[in-house]
């Protein structure tokens, strides 16, 4: 038997065949992420309800949950037009109080058993308050002889599961229980004896039995709050086996040749002379984190992280500095062309006389960039700026000593792992979206994390406004003061063009408004559907102010410097994440000029989306708002999870479980240390889990 299949057992299954399945719900069930055994035992419930304790309907209070035995006293049908919509409303009682139930779209057949006076029902729910009475929106009801019958609905603590159309509560929790009582213990454990002893874990089939339908007796609080010993035991298991993979990436990328910079004192007299302010403390400090690096015979691998004006470029170029001083090239990888244009005449400007530098983008002629590749192949090159055309086959260096690539999140692993194969280089990746330190160690688990978290002297601070449609009016007069001084502006929209599910603004049609709202002045118009050619040229006009407004979507959220530009204002900034509308303010308060950041709200805001537009007008600190934002949205939304190359999470949670996220980082960076290559006998079945999950992300020796 093979370690494959040792392992896996009957895990690897395929959902139809267990009972209750077959072909129709495993094609529903496969929505939801389930596809075999394993996915189902993994597929935790979102919450709980305790339903081993009966109350009476006079006991119930607004706003919570309770199971109560009642009888039907009387019940309707409402169908509106066309048939397509139906509410049925039922009045129960218990003889101590009465409510009404509300079921919007229902299945008739489910309902046709007990639907009828006099029928005792046990009915479970969150009740509501809707006009001065107490109400129950789609509660669980079940006739009270099936229910004493069936343990599985009542009388317990019950798992409520994600739902997807056609995939009920009920089916949902048979099928997992009958997956929970066949196939629990056909996942083998392979955490090693002495993490489970150190951690103090529960073991793995009991604590998937215990997730999936707990004892009598279990604490529900701890369950819904997912603070849970066996959810724990899950969802340390999970974060252990990621932390695993970057650690040993972590050790791979140490085991590189690298190189040991000098770093000569009257080098960093120079650098500092041509710098253009004082650098902040914040700055000096990573600075400093790099040098120690540069100097180490291992290569850096490092992450600066910085909000909008941090003055992270000029961290990056004085790393530039010391490499070439050294008699090494520096690549620095950007995402756009117009982005790499301004990189590159900002270093020019700072160290021109110095180092001879060159832009490589694909826009430059087919002679003019050959040259430039002959240029950077014979060394005559210090410093290459440019897009993904560094990465190209026939761009070879002749020393690569530093890459930097700015907006990570806009790149792939793999792009940055292309343009490191080009040398034996240093690497610094830079992010302009704040992200919590502990968080940031785990997204970028292969990197070391610098924090900027200071804005350099004379940055103008902006004032954030959230305005409602009444103040329209006012708000354009203030537009047009703004380009009457010889400013200009953003206006910002969630929509390309008009939608019919959704009443939001959009582009285009601002566009024609806007444009007669301020006759004379120029309306330049951008967005993701642009050529890439387009959106350049668009982008150079509005720096150089032959555009006065640019109307446009979020692809302006990570862009170029506009010293000019004062005003950002958002149409429907209830629709973007926190961290969204602080990249986007942070395009404008980069001049010498007062900026102010509009944000127009739509009608009737939740009270979920004021929150959070209050607290985009009450600090400027990005890594604040990304806490806030990441509490609010949760991770998935927030990170725009595929979009980053972040991993998805069965049970983990980034946000919710970070101390377990810590524990897990620990140990596993202490098993690496005493068992690099997971060859111990305790270890296999860790080395078979990891390479099966991390293949292609990670070198181990084949298991």
């Amino acid at each position: 038997m093979t370690m494959a299949t040792s392992y896996k057992k009957g895990a690897s299954a395929s959902i139809q065949y267990v009972k209750g399945v077959g072909p129709k719900l495993a094609i529903l069930l496969k929505k939801k992420g389930i596809v075999t055994v394993e996915d189902a035992l993994y597929f935790l419930p979102r919450t709980y309800e305790d339903r081993s304790k009966l109350r009476t309907i006079s006991e119930l209070e607004p706003m919570e949950y309770g199971l109560f035995e009642a009888e039907v006293l009387d019940f309707e049908v409402n169908r509106f037009k066309g048939g397509r919509k139906q509410i049925l409303t039922v009045k129960v009682g218990d003889g101590t109080g009465k409510i009404v139930c509300k079921w919007f779209n229902f299945s008739d057949r489910y309902f046709s058993d007990f639907l009828k006076k006099g029928a005792k029902v046990f009915v479970s729910g969150t009740t509501s308050i809707y006009n001065g009475r107490m109400e129950m929106h789609h509660p669980d009801i079940e006739p009270v002889g099936r229910a004493t019958e069936d343990k599985l609905h009542y009388g317990r603590i019950v798992p409520i599961y994600s739902e997807t159309e056609g995939l009920g509560q009920k089916t949902i929790r048979r099928i997992m229980y009958n997956v929970v009582e066949n196939f629990s213990n056909s996942v083998e454990d392979f955490m090693p004896p002495a993490v489970l002893s150190s951690m103090k874990l529960a073991p793995l089939s009991e604590s998937l039995r215990q997730v999936h339908f707990p004892s009598k007796g279990t604490d529900i609080k701890s369950l819904c709050d997912f603070r849970n010993a066996n959810q724990k035991r899950l969802i340390f298991d999970e974060f252990f086996v990621l932390e695993l993979a970057f650690s040993i990436r972590r050790r791979g990328i140490k085991k590189r040749p690298g190189i040991s910079f000098d770093a000569k004192p009257d080098w960093l007299n120079m650098i500092n002379s041509k710098l253009p302010f004082k650098l902040t403390d914040a700055q000096t400090k990573v600075i400093e984190e790099i040098l120690i690096d540069m100097k180490s015979s291992e290569p850096m691998n490092r992450l600066i992280q910085g909000d909008v004006g941090s003055g992270k470029t000029i961290v990056a170029f004085y790393a530039a500095a010391i490499a070439i001083l050294n008699g090494k090239q520096v690549a620095m990888m950007a995402p756009t062309e117009i982005l790499a244009e301004q990189h590159y005449k900002n270093f020019v400007k700072l160290f021109g006389e110095n180092f001879k530098a060159e832009l490589l983008v694909s826009s430059i002629n087919k002679i003019e960039k050959q040259n430039i590749k002959t240029k950077i192949e014979n060394g005559e090159v210090g410093f290459v700026v440019g897009t993904h055309a560094l990465i190209q086959e026939d761009v070879n260096f002749k020393d690569l000593g530093l890459i930097v690539v700015d907006e990570q999140h806009r790149f792939g692993v793999e792009q940055r792992l292309n343009l490191i194969k080009k040398g034996t280089p240093d690497t610094i990746v830079m992010t302009a979206t704040p992200i919590p330190r502990t968080l940031a160690m785990t997204l970028y688990g292969d990197l070391d994390v610098s924090v900027i978290d200071e804005k350099p002297s004379g940055r103008q601070p902006i004032t954030t406004r959230v305005v409602t449609e009444d103040k329209r009016k006012v708000v354009y007069d203030f537009v047009r003061s703004e380009i009457q001084k010889g400013r200009q502006a953003y206006f910002i929209y969630p929509l390309i063009e008009e939608s019919e599910k959704l009443m939001l603004k959009n582009v285009k049609d601002a566009v024609r408004h806007l444009s007669a709202e301020f006759k004379g002045w120029n309306v330049g118009l951008l967005h993701g559907k642009v050529r890439p050619e387009e959106k350049e040229a668009v982008m150079r006009d509005f720096k150089d102010g032959k555009i006065n407004i640019l109307v446009s979507t979020t692809v302006v959220e990570v862009g170029i410097d506009v010293p000019n530009a004062t005003v950002m204002f958002i149409e429907h900034p209830e629709r973007f994440g926190l961290s969204q509308l602080h990249q986007l303010r942070g395009r404008i308060g980069r001049g010498e000029f007062r900026s102010v950041c509009i944000l127009m709200a739509g009608d009737n805001p939740t009270e979920a989306s004021s929150k959070r537009l209050m607290a985009m007008a009450a600090t400027e600190d990005g890594f604040k708002i990304a806490e806030q934002d990441l509490e609010l949205r949760g991770p998935g939304e927030f990170f725009g999870t595929r979009q980053h190359g972040i991993p998805g999470f069965r049970v983990g949670n980034l946000v919710r479980d970070i101390d377990t996220l810590v524990l897990a980082r620990n140990e596993a960076d202490r098993l690496i240390k005493i068992d690099p290559e997971l060859v111990m006998a305790s270890n296999r079945k860790l080395r078979f889990v990891l390479t099966e999950r991390f293949r292609d992300k990670i070198r181990l020796m084949d298991s």
